[in-house]
């Protein structure tokens, strides 16, 4: 099977622990890439989001 290339707004929320909004308002500030399909569903690029999240300072 071939690795996933993307990521819905519910696995967003689950790898993240937020709110549907809040991953929403990560997509207007454009902070990694995704696009927006037919019926208003999106997909976030799985490397641009990694690699963005990488980024992020760490709670210690």
């Amino acid at each position: 099977m071939a690795e996933k290339r993307c990521y819905t707004v519910a696995e967003l929320q689950e790898i993240l622990g937020v709110s549907r909004p809040t991953v929403y308002s990560l997509l207007k500030r454009n902070e990694f890439r995704w696009i927006q399909l037919d019926g208003g569903k999106y997909r976030i690029s799985k490397k641009s989001f990694d690699d963005w999240l990488d980024k992020q300072p760490s709670e210690e």
